[in-house]
């Protein structure tokens, strides 16, 4: 954010000091076209306005006088020791906020030691950002397509090339109404492409174009069946995104799935849903260990972290905020938007009397709704 001195004439630039500085100037600075696809919620947005809100109504209980002077915020995902319980959720086009794209995304999920969930609708390809951050730890968001011949090749190229696990989106049988983007007619620019399918769809000019692929090559015939499939091609670890029942939470057990994502889409699927941290209790009671649940969706600050931790997440992850992030400055404005956070996180989890990841439980969180 920049600030002029009326006299001077000079600017200043302003510190980002929360991801809400970044949201404002994200704003302001992409066009509006851009702006919206981040922004969109599905009809309403109530779930999407939601997800935010839902953390502002849960109180935390600090406990004191538990010398904090030593704190740790590592934890593992996946049996991987990342440096604080917050990853980088799939979010797509990553170009349109800045040039570089998913590279300086991946470049600074490295340089924090966190672990990157890379979008199957980049804009940059999934050897690109491999490249780019070649001791980064990634794991890759996928689809099923109708033609799964497209599923099974990207799935071969990730594995070959170092992805940890496979993050199978399950709440995208048809794509939800957004209603800016049908308004502004949203396209990617022709010079941005879904880099991981160039060459691999003979469009005919008649079909319509749906964010980046022709329209219709989602399955929304998708089924637990291929949940299992995936399993037989893949050696990786599977992790399913977008749980928001206990019932769905116990079938993804029974199907061996190592983790879940308790998701809403961002609040860009179906409206009317619960917030995501209001579905997480009950997935992690059904859960009970058994494999870990992870959860996205209106996580802003460091004490939204704790409070998701307290209630059984084994880590978060942030999507429109690294947007941001990117829309700021590339790499380093992803960097500045993690550190924030890990910094929050950690203040909030020693004002809190924790000094470290294994000490966060419900116990901290008030129950009572007065």
């Amino acid at each position: 954010m920049n600030s002029c001195d009326r006299e001077g004439g000079h600017c200043t630039e302003m510190a980002m000091v929360c991801l809400t500085d970044f949201e404002e100037y994200a704003k302001e600075h992409l066009s509006k076209a851009t702006w919206d696809y981040y922004a969109a919620g599905a009809d309403e947005c109530c779930t999407r306005d939601d997800n935010l809100l839902a953390y502002k109504r849960i109180r935390l209980r600090p406990r004191i006088l538990r010398d904090v002077s030593v704190s740790d915020t590592r934890t593992t995902v996946q049996g991987m020791e990342i440096s604080f319980p917050v990853g980088v959720a799939p979010t797509a086009f990553h170009c349109l906020a800045w040039h570089e794209g998913e590279v300086a995304t991946a470049r600074a999920a490295e340089s924090i030691n966190t672990c990157y969930i890379t979008s199957t609708y980049s804009t940059c390809s999934v050897e690109e950002i491999a490249a780019a951050a070649p001791g980064g730890y990634r794991w890759f968001q996928l689809y099923v397509y109708r033609d799964r011949k497209l599923s099974e090749m990207i799935v071969q190229r990730v594995e070959s090339l170092g992805y940890k696990a496979l993050v199978l989106t399950v709440d995208v049988p048809y794509t939800g109404k957004r209603r800016n983007d049908i308004r502004n007619q949203f396209k990617l620019p022709p010079h941005l492409k879904v880099k991981n399918f160039e060459g691999m769809f003979q469009q005919e000019a008649s079909v319509p174009e749906e964010y980046g692929i022709p329209a219709n090559t989602l399955d929304p015939s998708i089924s637990w069946k291929d949940v299992s499939w995936l399993q037989s091609i893949t050696r990786l670890p599977v992790i399913i995104k977008g749980i928001l029942t206990k019932e769905d939470a116990e079938l993804a057990v029974e199907h061996g799935v190592q983790g879940v994502i308790v998701s809403n889409h961002g609040g860009r699927q179906l409206d009317g849903g619960p917030a995501s941290i209001d579905a997480l209790s009950e997935i992690v009671d059904a859960v009970q260990g058994r494999i870990e649940v992870y959860v996205d969706g209106g996580i802003r600050t460091g004490s939204d972290v704790l409070k998701a931790l307290a209630l059984g997440a084994r880590c978060v992850f942030i999507g429109r905020p690294i947007v941001w992030g990117l829309a700021y400055k590339g790499e380093e404005g992803v960097r500045e938007v993690l550190q924030i956070l890990n910094d929050e996180f950690r203040l909030s989890m020693t004002l809190s009397g924790c000094r470290n990841i294994s000490e966060i439980n419900r116990n901290l969180i008030q129950f009572s709704r007065l």
